[in-house]
């Protein structure tokens, strides 16, 4: 049976900030993301998590390495090219949930779509199925101001499965959850997960890191640990750096 190519995978990544005093962000990272795996990001607030999520996802550049995400090279990429990519392959979550305040529940949801050339009539169809899906489809005609924080990032979750994405990327997407709203998203990503959709998340949530296939750790910009869920028990591969908590 032929492998699979990985949903998204990097060699040598690094991002730099600054001139006079550079700091790498992300230092020398590859990393492999296999087709249907959900993998969490954990470590340390500061260690570069977001930025390789951002980097992995086209909405950062590196400043060295390469990416390919869904088949296409990311790396020298145009910048109408990545857009292009992002709104077709990509699905992105964030914790302040990023809704555009003027617009509908599902106005909010449907803006992919049409941004991606979708027709209104597809776009308003696909928009029902997904807010049916989350739970929120009577909430449709509502602004973000009139929702809790948990329905928001509902709300976040369907706009990013507007255009089918092969991988969905989340910054924290609890951190500014209560208990029970947490609850529900990680009920949600476990749904997503099991159709087959690929997840990568970053993380400080315990429990949706205990969910995942893999834990990958960070510090300082670079990966130090990996552990895979194997029947609910982890499995740690060892540290990558010999690094000791």
């Amino acid at each position: 049976m032929a492998l699979r190519e990985s949903v998204v995978s990097a060699r040598g990544l690094r991002k730099q900030y600054g001139r006079e005093v550079p700091v790498n962000a992300v230092n020398d990272v590859s990393i492999e993301i296999a087709p249907e795996e959900s993998a969490a990001i954990i470590g340390p607030s500061g260690c570069g998590k977001s930025t390789l999520l951002y980097l992995l996802g086209g909405l950062e550049r590196p400043t060295a390495g390469g990416i390919r995400v869904a088949g296409e090279q990311l790396d020298g990429m145009a910048e109408a090219g990545l857009a292009r990519m992002r709104r077709r392959k990509v699905g992105f979550v964030f914790q302040a949930f990023e809704l555009v305040s003027e617009l509908t529940t599902r106005e909010n949801v449907e803006l992919p779509a049409l941004l991606a050339g979708s027709s209104r009539r597809s776009a308003r169809r696909r928009a029902h199925q997904l807010l049916e899906r989350v739970g929120l489809d009577d909430r449709a005609d509502h602004l973000p101001s009139m929702l809790s924080g948990g329905q928001c990032q509902r709300v976040a979750i369907a706009r990013a499965l507007a255009n089918e994405p092969v991988v969905l990327l989340a910054d924290e997407p609890t951190g500014n959850l209560d208990s029970a709203a947490t609850a529900d998203i990680l009920r949600l990503f476990a749904e997503l997960h099991d159709d087959g959709l690929t997840l990568v998340i970053v993380t400080h949530d315990e429990r949706i890191a205990a969910a995942a296939d893999r834990l990958i750790s960070m510090r300082d910009g670079r990966l130090v640990d990996e552990t895979r869920l194997a029947g609910g028990t982890a499995r740690s591969l060892g540290s990558i750096t010999g690094l000791e908590e």
